[in-house]
C-alpha cells in the first residue's frame, strides 16, 4: 500500500475544523491591525535562501528540498516565509506604494528534518511582516498582533521571551569575542554546538544540551556589547509591552537561528508540547533586503507553527471539538420521494443552510441512524403522504420535538430555530 511521505501528514475531521476556525482568526484579527494578505510561489530560486537565510545555517546547509528543474535553474521548495515575501517586496516595489507595508500570509513550507510529534516535514505558518519602518513601534506591533493571534485562537498556556541582538555591527564584534571564549572550551562542547561554532557560533548560545549549559551561562553576555542607540530601541519595545499589559521575560540568550536578525528577536513558547516548547518566533531583519538584492529598508515579523498551535489545543482542552454538523437532513421515504429530496436540498444550500441527503437508498430507520452520527440539527423527512400535500416532517435532534409543516416554511423554520 502507498502511504503518506515520511514527515508529511493528512489532515481531516476535528482537527481540520480546528484548522478552519484558526484561519477565520488570522483573517480577522490580521485586518484589525491593517495587514494585508500576500501569496508568495511555493518554489523559489534557491539562490535566494544562500543569501537570505545564510549558508551556514541548519536550513540551507542540511534541510532544504532543492532540485534541477529541466530547465537547469535551481530551485527550492520554501523552508521560511520571510525571505521570499521581502524578495517580492523588492520585485514590486511595494515600499514605493507604501512606506509602510503590513502584509500576512499562511500556508505550507518544507524542511527535511527528522520527524517527530510538532515537527514536520511538510509544516504550516501564520505569519506577518511590518516592511518600513525602524522604529520600536513597529516591533511592538509585531508582538502584539502574534499575542492576539494565540490568544483568540483559543491558546492558554504560552509565555514570551525577549532579547535584543543590537546593531550588525555591535553583532559582529559580539560574535569574534564569543567564538574566542567558545574555542577555549571547545573540548567540553557537545558535538553539534562544536559544529555550530565553525559555522554559525550564536547559534551555540540556543543549545538544549545539558553539557553546553554551563559553558553558555559563563559566555560573554551580548548586553554588554549594546550601543546606546540599542538599548534605547529595545527600552521603547518593552515600554509599550508594558503599557499594553503583555507578560514576557528577557532571555538573554536568544538568538534565533537565522542570520537576518538583528535588535529585536522574541519567541512564545509554552510548557505543554515537550521539547517542541516553541509555537511562534520572530524579530527584527534590517539587513536583510540588502542580502537578496535591494536597498536598505527596515523590517520586523514573526511566524507562527499552525501545526504546533493544533497540537497545544488539543492538549489544552478537556474534551475534543467536534467537526461542523449540518443543519438538515433530508430522508426521503420511497422512491418516488429521492429526487424531491435532492432539489429541495439543493434549494436549502443555495439560502446558505448545510443540508446532507442519504446517498445509499438506506431505510428510514438507516438514515435517521446516520443523521444522528452526523450530528445533524434536524431532519426532514418525505413520503408519499408528504409528496402529495407539500409538506415535510421536521424533526428537532436535540429536542425530540417533531411536526409537520408546508415546505415552503422550512426555511423559516431553520432560521427561527
Amino acid at each position: 500500500m502507498i502511504q503518506t511521505v515520511r514527515g508529511m501528514r493528512d489532515m481531516y475531521g476535528a482537527e481540520l475544523a480546528d484548522w478552519h476556525r484558526a484561519e477565520e482568526v488570522f483573517r480577522t484579527v490580521s485586518a484589525e491591525f491593517g495587514y494585508e494578505e500576500f501569496r508568495t510561489p511555493i518554489l523559489e530560486h534557491t539562490e535566494l535562501f544562500k543569501r537570505g537565510v545564510g549558508e551556514n545555517t541548519d536550513i540551507v546547509g542540511k534541510e532544504m528540498y532543492s532540485f534541477e528543474d529541466r530547465s537547469g535553474d535551481n530551485l527550492t521548495l520554501r523552508p521560511e516565509m520571510t525571505a521570499p515575501i521581502v524578495r517580492a517586496a523588492i520585485e514590486h516595489t511595494l515600499l514605493r506604494h507604501s512606506p509602510v507595508t503590513r502584509i500576512w500570509y499562511a500556508g505550507p513550507l518544507f524542511r527535511h528534518e527528522r520527524p517527530q510529534k510538532g515537527r514536520y516535514r511538510q509544516f504550516h505558518q501564520y505569519g506577518a511582516e511590518c516592511l518600513g519602518s525602524p522604529n520600536p513601534e513597529s516591533d511592538a506591533e509585531i508582538i502584539l498582533l502574534a499575542n492576539e493571534i494565540l490568544r483568540r485562537v483559543g491558546v492558554q498556556r504560552y509565555s514570551l521571551e525577549l532579547n535584543t541582538l543590537g546593531a550588525p555591527d555591535t553583532r559582529t564584534t559580539y560574535r569574534a569575542a564569543l567564538v574566542e571564549y567558545l574555542t577555549e572550551h571547545e573540548s567540553e562542547l557537545s558535538a553539534d554546538s562544536v559544529r555550530r561554532l565553525a559555522t554559525n557560533p550564536l547559534r551555540v548560545l540556543d543549545s538544549k544540551e545539558a553539557a553546553d549549559r554551563p559553558i553558555v551561562d559563563a559566555a560573554p553576555s551580548l548586553s554588554d556589547y549594546h550601543d546606546e542607540a540599542s538599548r534605547t530601541h529595545f527600552d521603547g519595545v518593552r515600554a509599550i509591552l508594558d503599557a499594553a499589559g503583555v507578560p514576557y521575560t528577557v532571555n538573554a540568550h536568544m538568538v534565533r537561528g537565522l542570520d537576518y536578525y538583528s535588535h529585536t528577536v522574541f519567541e512564545f513558547t509554552t510548557d505543554a508540547l515537550g521539547s517542541q516548547n516553541a509555537i511562534c518566533g520572530g524579530g527584527r531583519y534590517d539587513p536583510l533586503f540588502a542580502l537578496i538584492g535591494g536597498t536598505d529598508a527596515p523590517a520586523v515579523g514573526f511566524s507562527i507553527g499552525i501545526d504546533r498551535v493544533m497540537l497545544l489545543l488539543e492538549a489544552e482542552r478537556a474534551a475534543p471539538v467536534l467537526g461542523p454538523s449540518p443543519d438538515i437532513y433530508l430522508c426521503a421515504i420511497g422512491d418516488a420521494a429521492r429526487l424531491p429530496v435532492q432539489l429541495l436540498a439543493m434549494r436549502l444550500r443555495r439560502r446558505g443552510f448545510s443540508a446532507v441527503t442519504d446517498l445509499l437508498r438506506r431505510s428510514m430507520k438507516g438514515q435517521m441512524k446516520d443523521a444522528d452520527r452526523l450530528r445533524a440539527t434536524f431532519t426532514a423527512s418525505i413520503g408519499d403522504d408528504e409528496l402529495a400535500s407539500s409538506t415535510v416532517v421536521l424533526k428537532n435532534m436535540q429536542t425530540g420535538e417533531q411536526k409537520t409543516i408546508p415546505q415552503t416554511d422550512l426555511e423559516q423554520a431553520l432560521t427561527s430555530a
